[in-house]
């Protein structure tokens, strides 16, 4: 995984800059206010800061889309120029109206990395880590905060500090920034595949997951392209082809054919009559046992965050990764010599549609084996693939037991497709284990990994799992009226050249996901955490911080400064903490505990501001609660609600989805920064923060009831499950 933390660190050096401007402005104010004679005019004074939050917001309107169009990496260059372009003029601005243009694209670049680095790394983060790396942003903007605050703080004690040199800085860091996106990051795989260059696709993940065999979550990439569709949760018993041959018990037309993205091994599933937990969670929201007003997705996702019956001991975290080493006896048949990526340049040459495929004439079969690149002789020469069946063994395992192939996708979910003979039923199933059981000492059946990577020789034989089965992405009714071999798919590319359509953003479980998103940043900002970022100087000065630095000899402008800069530091260990949780204990969890220590902080805040309790307890309570308020915002509201707004829409979608979220966001931002001043001048401190107290009690409701957990589950099954949840609502 070193490739997908290297590439997450340099991506985030945008909210670095991002960090970074936040301080340098919060200092450099104190003094631009002074040379213009802004002292009387608070609104002048919150449009210099603001003004870069209405860039942000002009550019966010419309990079989703273009970064559907594009590509990430792009937009990523795009931020690091504006970024570049605003510190030179900066470092110039010789009045207010120069210094607005360039806080003007300042914004640009800030809006452009606010968006997209959430994005960018979660569509190349591995499952397991995707909620560590995705903290990265939080640590890099509050590491720039320090950085920027230590600087702005060293121009302060100079005889007469220059704000000129304080934002002219970014320059640097800027640069930095551009290297690495033009040098160093790839473009996202998943975009990749929604453009139909597999190829490039390939390379980019075997770089990133540091082998060679990437097929299984390829196939996912491209089932992560469908919007919408009918799907339904079903439970059923997988076992070999050939396990028990003698068995009569069940009606050989229930049975269905399972097969994997490789060019593998085959199963037998028999459907299951009672219920799997995720089937209880949905009987239990018909039933509406829930919490009354909670949104049916919270639960649905919980079914699979419970912990597995005693009975099952840890077969969760060691069974399911290696189901697809699970049988070994299933009949085998060569696989065509020939696949797609050569069929389709020569279509794609023929038809002049240069995104049909991007591949090279080295990719060979084993780019996307089966069933995306292994193809049987249909009716529909060159157009379909099917699911063939491999001489060769799909699946293997790491070193310490991990799934490195084959079906695993992440989390222990399993990517397989499902063949009725009977009725001629094609399906694509996302698999998650329930339950393993037999006796028998049959060959290469079911596999359990112990800590040193072992593997028992004899185990049970079959493995009980709940299915989310929904259509194939590259499923056509045109293929099926023509009569094909096997459960045939259209080409990759087909389906990819399409692109995203508006209308999709309207299917129920999308539109589930934008109500979640853009909730989570409107509560973010009127919790007031970028307004006090923005005025921390000034907010810490009027606390009384001067008292607890006077004996420094220095002046009250710069204790202010040095108290931010100590608060920011205290931040880094805290996002450490996050860091650590996000994938342990999650998203949801992290929320629910947080904010209730926010709201505490806040109230204390208010408290000292309407009594007097004497000059230096007012001081060193305030100080105190603003820290804490800073430390533990970062722990969870901080960064959860960009990972969950990454993580919770369709892939054809997502950059569409994600500005929009990212515009809510913004527009918060705006409110809350060029109104505090006012708010400051007329309500005082605490009236602001009892504001943001009742904020935060809202933001507690609103996560309990309408915020599910995605801790360590595939992004394409994140976005199944809102589909379904809105379905049962």
């Amino acid at each position: 995984m070193a490739g997908s933390v290297l590439v997450a660190i340099a991506a985030s050096i945008g909210n670095l800059l991002q960090g970074w401007d936040n301080a340098t402005i919060a200092g450099a104010v104190l003094y631009i206010k002074k040379e213009f004679n802004l002292e009387s005019e608070p609104m002048i004074e919150g449009l210099i800061v603001a003004t870069s939050l209405i860039g942000a917001t002009i550019i966010t309107t419309f990079s989703g889309a273009v970064s559907d169009w594009a590509g990430r990496r792009p937009m990523l260059i795009a931020s690091s120029v504006f970024y570049f372009i605003s510190g030179l003029i900066m470092l110039w601005s010789p009045n207010v109206y120069i210094l607005l243009l360039a806080r003007l694209i300042d914004g640009f670049g800030i809006g452009l990395a606010v968006t997209l680095v959430p994005v960018y790394i979660s569509e190349t983060a591995p499952a397991e880590i995707r909620g560590l790396l995705n903290t990265l942003p939080q640590f890099s903007g509050s590491g720039g905060m320090f950085l920027s605050y230590c600087m702005v703080f060293g121009v302060s004690l100079m005889p007469r500090p220059e704000w000129r040199t304080m934002l002219g800085v970014l320059v640097i860091p800027s640069l930095l920034y551009f290297a690495l996106t033009i040098f160093y990051l790839p473009e996202s795989p998943r975009w990749l595949v929604s453009k139909g260059k597999m190829a490039e696709a390939k390379r980019v993940l075997q770089g990133l997951r540091g082998r060679e065999d990437v097929s299984g979550e390829m196939a996912l990439l491209v089932e992560g392209l469908a919007v919408g569709g009918d799907t339904a949760i079903e439970e059923y018993i997988i076992e070999p082809a050939d396990a028990f041959p003698d068995e009569t018990d069940q009606d050989d037309t229930e049975k269905v054919k399972i097969y994997g993205p490789g060019a593998g091994l085959s199963w037998v599933a028999r459907p299951v009559k009672g219920q799997s937990r995720l089937g209880s969670a949905i009987s239990l929201v018909s039933r509406q046992g829930t919490v009354p007003l909670m949104d049916p997705i919270v639960p649905l996702f919980g079914s699979i965050h419970d912990k597995a019956p005693e009975m099952l001991g840890s077969m969760r975290s060691t069974m399911f990764p290696n189901f697809g080493s699970m049988f070994s006896m299933a009949d085998q048949h060569p696989r065509p010599d020939q696949n797609w990526d050569e069929e389709s340049q020569r279509e794609g040459e023929g038809e002049g549609e240069d995104d049909r495929s991007d591949n090279v004439g080295d990719d060979s079969d084993d780019n996307l084996q089966s069933p995306l690149l292994s193809r049987q002789a249909t009716s529909l020469e060159g157009k379909e693939i099917s699911l063939a069946q491999g001489n060769s063994s799909f699946f293997q395992v790491g070193p310490n037991g991990e799934a490195v192939s084959g079906m695993g996708i992440g989390g222990g979910w399993q990517l397989a497709w499902k063949w009725s003979e009977a009725d001629g039923d094609f399906k694509r199933m996302y698999l998650h284990p329930e339950g393993a059981g037999g006796t028998g000492s049959v060959k290469g059946s079911f596999l359990s990994v112990t800590g040193g990577g072992e593997i028992p020789e004899e185990s049970g034989g079959y493995v009980q799992a709940a299915a989310l089965v929904s259509q194939p992405a590259l499923f056509s009714k045109d293929l099926m009226g023509q009569n094909p071999v096997g459960p045939a798919m259209v080409h990759p590319a087909e389906t990819a050249v399409k692109g995203p359509k508006w209308q999709n953003v309207l299917e129920p479980g999308v539109t589930r996901a934008l109500i979640v998103g853009i909730g989570l940043q409107i509560l973010q900002q009127f919790a007031g955490i970028n307004g006090v970022l923005y005025y921390t100087p000034q907010i810490l000065e009027q606390a009384g911080v001067g008292v607890l630095l006077s004996n420094l000899g220095i002046s009250a402008d710069s204790a202010s400064i040095l108290i931010s800069a100590l608060t920011t530091l205290l931040m880094l260990p805290s996002i450490g903490v996050a860091m650590r949780l996000m994938d342990f204990s999650g998203r949801r969890f992290l929320l629910l505990a947080t904010i209730p220590i926010l709201i505490a902080s806040l109230i204390i805040l208010v408290i000292v501001n309407l009594f007097d309790f004497g000059t230096m307890v007012h001081a060193a309570l305030s100080t105190i609660s603003v820290i804490v308020y800073f430390c533990v915002f970062v722990m969870g509201f901080g960064p959860v609600p960009n990972i969950l707004c990454a993580e919770i829409f369709p892939t054809r979608v997502r950059g569409v989805c994600i500005a929009i979220c990212a515009l809510a966001f913004w527009i918060g931002d705006i409110i809350v920064t060029y109104t505090l001043p006012m708010m400051l001048n007329s309500i005082g401190l605490a009236g602001v923060f009892g504001i943001y107290a009742v904020v935060c009690v809202v933001a507690f409701a609103f996560v309990y009831l309408r915020v599910p957990e995605t801790k360590g589950m595939p992004l394409e099954v994140i976005s199944e499950f809102f589909a379904v949840g809105a379905k049962q609502d």
